[in-house]
């Protein structure tokens, strides 16, 4: 059965804002800086109502500008950020019910530091109540990262799964033994409590993204182009020492094979393909060109193929691409064809050259993904250096700020 579109990718053309977010968020700080400033205790329940409203409306916000960056574009550091996040900030809500519950049921305990104790234990909370899924991802990710080492030998890239399930379950493991309660002075324990806020909020962060990050490739690699692209650039990678596609490739032109043939059957519309991929120094042809042999052999006309060859990584070959297809149409509607764990970052890299395209993922060998998936996560990491350096700092200063307020209005 054909995959169906929820939602259509491009399909707004404002940038979507978190303008809201920020609104709802100065009322929020306001209203409960006021009933903090008159009488916290005595209106600790108050705020921990205005609390959930705000956290409940945020939530709101953020999954509508998350449908709103799909729609704008989909292969956006905001899609991972709004969705990541967005899952952590609602996991803080029954919590927060609970507290309002207990309130009400022992008013004579009423205290503010009920509402500050559970935002600042928000983030641990979260990484407990991931610890079965972290542990499942983790096994999985190992499993099949063995059996890629057993498929195609060993090297530091084949590990990077294992090195990340190490991570995940070791960073867990650490954060459990460090957050054991310690005695001493209010501020010996007062640095522990920072030490170990600062550190959950690191991982979180890290969690967060993990989560944003999956969540993003699965909505990206599954969607369907309409059927109306004019060009499909088919991204090149490593070739046989015979200057012949590897499987890996080979699943590449297939998918763009695939396209093509559903398009020119439901509408009659021909397209052009775009073979993208200069030569290797290991290679004997370039890449476009072995692809371009593969397609002719595959019963498309020559004059239905430009060769790109100039390109060395994903960006290159979105932008040189790119050139090219102007020179014959500037409002050409562009598809690019990877495989399935590459089509968000592709997307990305599409994006900074100025193209508005759609990918469609080739489906790629059990063993061989979640590695490669991993790889490109590590990859999206690099990129957005100083923003992602923003929100971490944001992050970190929101739970070491609850700890100071925590011991030093005691």
């Amino acid at each position: 059965m054909k995959k169906r579109n929820l939602i259509d990718f491009y399909s707004k053309e404002s940038k979507p804002t978190i303008i809201p977010l920020l609104i709802l968020t100065v009322i929020a700080v306001i209203t409960v800086g006021i009933l903090f400033a008159i009488g916290a205790d005595s209106h600790a329940m108050t705020i921990c109502i205005v609390t959930i409203v705000y956290i409940i409306g945020a939530a709101i916000v953020l999954l509508w500008t998350f449908l709103e960056q799909i729609r704008f574009n989909p292969y956006s550091y905001n899609t991972i950020f709004f969705i990541g996040f967005e899952l952590f900030i609602l996991s803080v809500v029954p919590t927060l019910i609970i507290t309002v519950s207990y309130m009400i049921q022992y008013p004579e305990s009423i205290s503010i530091y009920m509402v500050i104790g559970v935002l600042m234990n928000s983030a641990k909370n979260y990484t407990v109540f991931l610890v079965p899924v972290i542990l499942v991802f983790s096994v999985a990710l190992c499993i099949s990262n063995i059996s890629l080492i057993i498929h195609e030998g060993k090297s530091l890239v084949n590990f990077l799964g294992i090195i990340l399930s190490f991570l995940l379950v070791g960073g867990w493991v650490f954060l459990f033994f460090i957050d054991f309660e310690t005695s001493g002075s209010q501020m010996e324990v007062m640095l522990h409590d920072l030490i170990t806020n600062l550190l959950i909020a690191l991982y979180l962060y890290f969690e967060c993204m993990l989560i944003g990050t999956a969540i993003a490739y699965f909505v990206t690699a599954r969607y369907q182009p309409k059927n109306e692209i004019d060009f499909i650039i088919i991204l090149g990678c490593a070739l046989k020492n015979d200057g012949t596609p590897t499987p890996l490739l080979q699943s590449r032109i297939d998918r763009a094979l695939k396209l093509y043939r559903e398009q020119k059957k439901k509408t009659g519309k021909e397209l052009t393909f775009v073979t993208s991929g200069g030569q290797g120094l290991d290679e004997i042809v370039s890449e476009s060109s072995s692809m371009k042999k593969y397609l002719t052999e595959q019963g498309i006309p020559e004059n239905q193929i430009i060769e790109e060859n100039r390109s060395v990584n994903t960006l290159e070959n979105m932008r040189f691409s790119y050139e090219l297809i102007r020179k014959i149409n500037p409002n050409a509607k562009i598809a690019f064809s990877t495989n399935n764990y590459h089509v968000f970052r592709s997307g990305y890299f599409a994006s900074l050259a100025g193209i508005c395209a759609v990918g469609v993922g080739a489906k790629t060998k059990w063993y061989f993904w979640p590695n490669a998936a991993v790889r490109e996560f590590v990859g999206l990491l690099t990129q957005q250096k100083i923003r992602q350096a923003l929100i971490l700092v944001f992050i970190t200063a929101f739970f070491i700020t609850l700890t100071l307020i925590n011991y030093l209005t005691l």
